[in-house]
Formats: structure tokens, C-alpha cells, sequence
């Protein structure tokens, strides 16, 4: 009878203290003012606009990130395997200069776009980021399906992937 209280009471801390997977952006975040290939600002919000009614793939990363770039095969892999999808590549360089540098050395190919403040600022807090990479999928509604892997191979990614690209 003890073990099965034990056990009960263990159950029940663990899943009180599992963390919600958000499927909305924050307010602060989608305000959040980035900077194009351009050099022009833009909002996440506005970004998120451009590519509505698709599904994107959203890769937060930085040219600096020796996990990131040991990652980009994977995400190459990905976009071969889901083509269809807009791959988001949200860069937390710390300056311009070097993440262009980094988008061209590591061949990265989708959407880029760089944040003003690095991974402490508004957009790193908003989509409480711990660790990069990290990716997130948003539906073709604009709807969080995946908030949170760091494995570009993650088994929920490619299973959120695989039935996204069914619909």
C-alpha cells in the first residue's frame, strides 16, 4: 500500500511539474523587431504573416553554435524529406556581419532572419529558450504543434512532420 501511495504521489509530482507546451506566441515575442537578409527591421509577427497557410519549420540557431552546425545535415535531411514546408531559420548571432557569414559558410538555404537581442532578450524569453538549436513547428493555421526539440531528428518532430504533411 505504501509503494502504491509512493507511486502516486511520484506520478503526480512529475506531471505537475512537466512544462505546458505553448501552442500561441507571446505577445512580446511576436512584437519582437528582427532584421532581414536586408538589413530592414520586421516583426515576428509580420514574418509569421508572410508565410501563413504553410507549414513552417522554425529553426532557432547561431553561426557561433558548434550543436547547430553539427545539426544542419539534419535539417538539410528535412528539407528533403518535406519540401513543402518553410523552413524558418531565427539566427542569435551577435552581429550581422557574422551571421551572413555563417548563413553562407554552413550553406544554410530558407527564410532568415536575425534577432536584435540573443538568446537572454525578448524573443529568446518569450519562447523560453534554453539550449540551440531548437526547433518548433507551426501549422498551416498558424497554430504551435511542436514547441520545443533540439534534435532536428527529435521522433516527435519528424511524427508532427509526417502528419502535417498528410492534411
Amino acid at each position: 500500500m505504501k509503494n502504491l501511495i509512493l507511486a502516486a504521489a511520484l506520478l503526480i509530482s512529475t506531471l505537475g511539474c512537466a512544462q505546458k507546451e505553448e501552442t500561441t506566441f507571446k505577445n512580446e515575442g511576436l512584437e519582437n523587431v528582427m532584421v532581414t537578409k536586408e538589413n530592414q527591421p520586421i516583426t515576428f509577427a509580420e514574418i509569421l504573416k508572410k508565410y501563413e497557410g504553410k507549414t513552417i519549420v522554425i529553426d532557432v540557431w547561431a553561426s557561433w553554435c558548434s550543436d547547430c552546425i553539427k545539426g544542419m545535415p539534419k535539417v538539410k535531411a528535412l528539407q528533403e524529406k518535406y519540401p513543402d514546408a518553410t523552413y524558418l531559420f531565427i539566427s542569435m548571432d551577435k552581429t550581422y556581419e557574422a551571421w551572413l557569414k555563417g548563413i553562407e559558410k554552413y550553406e544554410v538555404k530558407g527564410e532568415h532572419y536575425l534577432t536584435s537581442d540573443g538568446m537572454k532578450g525578448v524573443f529568446g524569453k518569450s519562447i523560453n529558450l534554453d539550449w540551440i538549436p531548437r526547433y518548433m513547428i507551426v501549422d498551416k493555421n498558424g497554430k504551435i504543434v511542436l514547441y520545443k526539440a533540439i534534435e532536428a531528428d527529435d521522433a516527435k518532430l519528424l511524427k508532427t512532420l509526417e502528419g502535417l504533411s498528410k492534411i
